[in-house]
């Protein structure tokens, strides 16, 4: 499991390398990881490193690099 959450981090950074701040259903689309609770992984690994900014606009999650 921690190698495919691995795995997901590198997209998820990827994506928003490309891409810039995205809610949570353009990072799905965008990786083409179908689980929300695998995102939710990816981003946790990248937030641990401090690689990520989170911000709640209108109740909805967006996130991006730091």
């Amino acid at each position: 499991m921690i190698e495919l959450i691995g795995h997901n981090a590198g997209l998820v950074w990827e994506a928003l390398n490309e891409g810039g701040k995205m809610n949570i259903k353009a990072l799905k689309k965008a990786t083409k990881i179908k689980a929300e609770k695998d995102i939710y992984a990816a981003m946790g690994w990248l937030a641990k490193e401090g690689k990520l900014t989170f911000e709640d606009i209108d109740g909805e999650l967006f996130v991006a690099l730091s």
